[in-house]
């Protein structure tokens, strides 16, 4: 059995602000996914000096990148990679590192799209995740659609999985690693299991070691 790591999501920078809240509510965290982009009303992006901040208190970061709202087509997955791939290098985000695409429940998507951002990734100095929701919305039709047409998306993607969400917890009350995986089955390496933390901002995950030694 996979070793897990305990951690927190947001779409806020960390600031010790931030950190002291999720300390004292929930626990040091040892991972944080954060978003490349900043987009208006919906997430602050990662900068150098935030990183700098998370590695110095002990946090590794998962990078996320978000600048889309579907996922739809060969082109638009791999024009998604690209930038993707792009933004980490902007920040600094180590070569090896896996980058999650974020695709919401409520995203359309398909296979094409998904196989563009793995295929781009395989030829990149980054390695290919994917944030998704197997049980609401059309990733996991489209998933396992690509994961029969793809090799490259069935052994070298990362899934991170938004389902079943059990509620928010302290680190020390973490549940049992659990994630629902798509139908076809698939990597799934990190459970975001709590959503919209009432006394922060932030969602609570879990990671495997394998997934944990891959990040920045």
């Amino acid at each position: 059995m996979q070793k897990l790591i305990w951690g927190v999501d947001s779409a806020a920078a960390v600031n010790e602000q931030l950190l002291q809240c999720v300390r004292s509510n929930f626990g040091q965290p040892d991972v944080w996914g954060r978003y490349l982009n900043t987009i208006e009303n919906v997430s602050e992006g990662l900068t150098r000096t935030e990183i700098s901040f998370l590695k110095n208190n002990g946090i590794k970061v998962m990078p996320i990148y978000n600048n889309f709202r579907s996922a739809v087509g060969y082109q638009a997955g791999r024009i998604a990679a690209q930038n993707a791939i792009y933004n980490a290098q902007r920040v600094g985000i180590d070569e090896g590192v896996f980058i999650f695409a974020n695709v919401e429940r409520f995203f359309e998507v398909d296979a094409d799209w998904i196989i563009a951002w793995v295929e781009r990734f395989y030829n990149s100095n980054y390695r290919p995740g994917i944030y998704n929701d197997p049980t609401e919305g059309p990733f996991n039709e489209a998933y396992c659609q690509a994961a029969e047409r793809s090799d490259l998306v069935r052994e070298q993607t990362v899934l991170w999985s938004a389902e079943p969400e059990v509620g928010i917890s302290a680190k020390t009350k973490m549940p049992r690693y659990n994630p629902v995986a798509p139908n076809c089955g698939g990597n799934v390496w990190a459970w975001q299991y709590g959503r919209d933390a009432d006394e922060c901002p932030i969602d609570t995950i879990l990671v495997q070691e394998r997934l944990f030694s891959e990040l920045h």
